[in-house]
């Protein structure tokens, strides 16, 4: 019985359902998959990033603002392995308005293949797990998202390094909210320790810009130390890029100007070269290192005017002086190595509207037990409920024991005596020649019959009454024929009462189940209620979780009377069947008794010897 009841709760918990693929945490009932594609098609990454932020933009279209938190604080972003999670922070989320902009740091780019992430929400009881600090790497040491709505903006990097200037917002940009410059007010940044550039190390500058119109030599970012210093900016709509090392200038511009009230990224990497990039494509590049630049910059605008210039040199020097900048301008970034072109390309690709390099998956539904609302409900359930639940289980997994245990057996019962029946036909009734026919016949599993048991004591009653002699009458009374039948209805009592064994249990649990069901369902009802009053928060976000949660009781209850009254009713009549065809047997069996060991039988054969 043990080794039944074993492999029976084996196979329950096989049949338990799982999540078709790995499910990152069951904690979360949803999740998207999302595809980088960094082929010729997507990113046009030429070489493997080892580490890139990655814009995710999300809307109605792509997701299902109505199963996540309104705040967003339950996204959450995993590798392609499904197992590591991923650093990301929020830039926007509005769930009314169905928007949302997530910065993930992706951990490696494949070129010219696809990498897969996965988003994951729909936890209602999960924390924030943003970490902008943790999203960059340690050489980027400045990014502005510009989301503070008319304040200085916020650096996301562990540096913060905070702008001081008079802000003018933007809430419609590229990414979210932008900054709008007039030509008069630039962004200082601070002239901090990591913002500092050695001579000939690596630098990075990128931002998206819309200019108002076209300008003549407008300035987007300035970087001074003494005669020496960096400029970016836009002369007669074409984008350039300067470096001032004393009387030396070497200056980058693209063969073409971009259009104006348009939206455009612009990025300079140096290193022992400049290069200037627009819209993710190579748009320049020249031989030149950058000098030491320890000071202040500026964006928008160069409020840090050059040093005096030696004469003969001030007209070269003042070629990187420039007007302000007019337009808008949005996510800016710094870094003090020089990036790749594949990871400008890849930035490029996935900050875009519509950019070819991201493509978002379907939404998929946790299938476990843990997963959608049923999941939600499941974690609702409070400690009681879980009592009144596990004993209900308990119920179920004893009544799966009795009922496949006992349809077995009937099947067993019900097969030898079909079995026995073919033989005790052959016998014609015949006690003596029966002996005979089962000593000659394959008996295996005959013994399972309960009819043979039936017949098998009849025959030991034979035996007791007339001997082993061979010769003698044998005749059997009315009395005696009485006394066998009540020795076989004894015997067939024992038999009904084997068969019906354990069928109590079953009635337990289609009566029970339900009313501790009921049970649970009432207890939950009333602690849901009573938090409620405790805490003084009536609304049906509070009391929902709590009612379902209740209600699972009554489903388990409902999950354990419900099999149980199916198997009851078949087993049950499966009894009757074989019940009958006992009494059935009992009077044959005694009938040819007494046909055969009458007096009227006994005296030819008397005759005869």
């Amino acid at each position: 019985m043990f080794r039944r009841m074993l492999c029976l709760l084996v196979l329950a918990a096989l049949l338990v359902p799982h999540s078709a693929k790995a499910w990152w945490s069951d904690d979360w009932s949803y999740r998207k998959k999302i595809t980088l594609n960094g082929g010729p098609q997507g990113g046009g990454i030429a070489e493997d990033l080892a580490r890139a932020p990655v814009l995710v933009r999300l809307h109605d279209g792509n997701f299902k603002f109505s199963d996540a938190k309104d705040d967003g604080s339950d996204l959450r972003f995993v590798a392609g392995d499904d197992k590591t999670p991923l650093k990301f922070h929020i830039d926007t989320y509005d769930g009314l308005l169905g928007i949302a902009l997530v910065w993930v740091d992706v951990p490696a780019v494949k070129a010219g293949g696809t990498t897969e992430i996965y988003l994951y929400y729909g936890n209602t009881k999960a924390p924030a797990g943003a970490d902008p600090r943790g999203t960059y790497d340690n050489d980027t040491t400045l990014v502005y998202h510009f989301g503070e709505p008319n304040a200085a903006p916020r650096d996301q990097t562990a540096y913060n390094n905070a702008a001081q200037a008079p802000v003018k917002s933007v809430d419609t940009s590229i990414i979210g909210r932008g900054i709008h410059f007039d030509g008069t007010n630039p962004l200082a940044l601070p002239a901090s320790p990591s913002l500092a550039i050695a001579p000939g190390g690596g630098f990075t500058w990128s931002a998206w810009v819309k200019p108002d119109a076209v300008q003549t030599q407008s300035v987007l970012f300035a970087k001074r130390d003494g005669a020496n210093a960096l400029v970016i900016g836009i002369d007669q709509g074409t984008p350039y890029a300067s470096v001032v090392n004393g009387a030396n200038t070497a200056r980058a511009a693209a063969a073409a100007p971009i259009s104006p009230a348009t939206w455009h990224q612009i990025a300079v990497s140096v290193s022992d070269r400049l290069t200037l990039y627009v819209d993710g494509k190579q748009a320049a590049t020249i031989a030149a290192s950058l000098p030491a630049l320890a000071g202040a910059g500026s964006v928008g605008g160069d409020n840090v005017m050059p040093a005096p210039a030696p004469a003969g040199q001030a007209a070269r020097a003042a070629t990187a002086v420039g007007n302000g900048f007019a337009g808008d301008l949005d996510e800016l970034e710094l870094a003090k190595t020089a990036r790749s072109a594949s990871f400008i390309s890849a930035a490029y690709a996935s900050q875009a509207e519509n950019g070819p390099m991201i493509a978002y998956g379907q939404d998929e539904e946790n299938a476990g037990w843990s997963g959608g609302y049923f999941g939600v409900i499941l974690r609702s359930v409070t400690i009681d409920g879980w009592v009144v639940i596990g004993i209900l289980m308990v119920m179920a997994a004893i009544s799966v024991i009795v009922m496949v245990s006992k349809a077995r057996y009937i099947a067993k019962v019900a097969g030898a005596n079909s079995r026995f029946l073919e033989i005790f036909t052959r016998a014609g009734g015949d006690p003596m020649r029966l002996a005979a026919e089962l000593a000659n016949s394959k008996t295996r599993g005959i013994g399972n019959s309960v009819l043979y048991r039936i017949c098998d004591a009849g025959q030991a009653e034979l035996q007791r009454r007339f001997g082993t002699a061979p010769h003698g009458p044998k005749v059997l009374t009315p009395q005696a024929i009485a006394t066998i039948r009540a020795n076989l209805d004894r015997i067939a009592a024992y038999e009904g009462q084997r068969l019906n064994s354990m069928m109590v249990l079953l009635t337990i649990a289609i009566s029970g189940g339900p009313f501790l069901g009921l049970l649970g369902t009432v207890v939950g009802v009333m602690i849901t209620f009573a938090a409620i009053a405790a805490s003084g928060d009536v609304n049906i976000n509070a009391i929902a979780p709590g009612i379902a949660a209740a209600l699972v009781a009554t489903v388990a209850g409902l999950a354990v009377a419900i099999p149980a009254l199916f198997g009851y009713n078949y087993l049950i009549t499966r009894i009757k069947d074989v019940t009958t065809e006992l009494h059935a047997f009992i009077d044959e069996f005694v009938t040819r008794l007494a046909e055969v060991y009458s007096p009227e039988a006994e005296a030819p054969r008397l005759a005869a010897e």
